[in-house]
């Protein structure tokens, strides 16, 4: 009984993982450039395997719990958003899914981000948090050059080098993979937004179902339980 308590147990951790996530995806359903988030479930095997493939150890518990199902991974769709056109010259999409416009935060720090919806700031492109657009020497964008839009510097990298740091942004996890794009030309498209890939029906059975789920491990959690206290209640009163 108590394994199968910790199974349901985990099983409801999983699916609270998996409301946090979709719930984010669904607020950010109307971000620009925004990538949906999604988690992969397995169980307590792999981690066993690995154990063994390295030649640990592996303890009796360590068996006992080897079908628990556990969050095995989080990882992006990076498929393209779809490219609206918005008939405003300061937005920009990019249409390749692995380049990435190249910001300066506000202390200093280079950033990447998708969300090409700019606006300008005493003379400078700057993005809708108040960070810098950089060209490929790390400058600003004067607005005032007629060639502005050549000027903005496109970064190319796939989504594994790149850390989620909020706002929309992302860090470089190794910066030498990050590849400086010689001819934004081919890439960017002006007057254009690349909208979130998220799809907000899918996403809205996504969330019912992981809550139906984590309701059903609670009644069976719940039985289990009841369950129990009749047996104990039996043997206490010598059936």
């Amino acid at each position: 009984m108590t394994q199968g308590i910790h199974q349901l147990t985990a099983s409801m951790v999983n699916q609270l993982n998996r409301v946090d996530v979709i719930s984010n995806n669904l607020a950010n359903a109307n971000t620009v450039g925004f990538k949906e988030d999604n988690l992969a479930e397995g169980s307590f095997n792999r981690y066993l395997k690995t154990q063994i493939e390295k030649d640990e150890v592996i303890d009796k518990e360590s068996f006992v719990m080897d079908t628990i199902p556990k969050i095995d991974s989080k990882f992006k769709d990076e498929s393209i958003g779809a490219l609206i056109e918005t008939g405003n010259n300061l937005d920009f999409a990019i249409k390749d899914k692995n380049m990435f416009f190249k910001v300066q935060n506000n202390q200093g720090d280079i950033e990447y981000t998708r969300d090409g919806s700019f606006k300008v700031i005493d003379g400078e492109l700057i993005t809708q948090n108040g960070y810098k657009v950089l060209n490929a020497n790390n400058g600003a964008i004067d607005i005032n050059d007629p060639q502005f839009k050549q000027n903005i510097a496109l970064v190319s990298t796939e989504f594994k080098n790149l850390e989620n740091i909020g706002n929309n942004n992302y860090k470089a996890i190794d910066e030498n993979n990050i590849v400086q794009v010689a001819d934004n030309e081919t890439f960017l498209l002006q007057s254009t937004l690349e909208k979130s890939n998220v799809n907000t029906i899918k996403t809205m059975v996504g969330l019912i179902e992981a809550q139906r789920k984590f309701e059903q491990s609670q009644k069976a959690i719940t039985g289990i339980d009841t369950i129990n206290a009749k047996v104990i209640e039996s043997i206490g009163n010598g059936r």
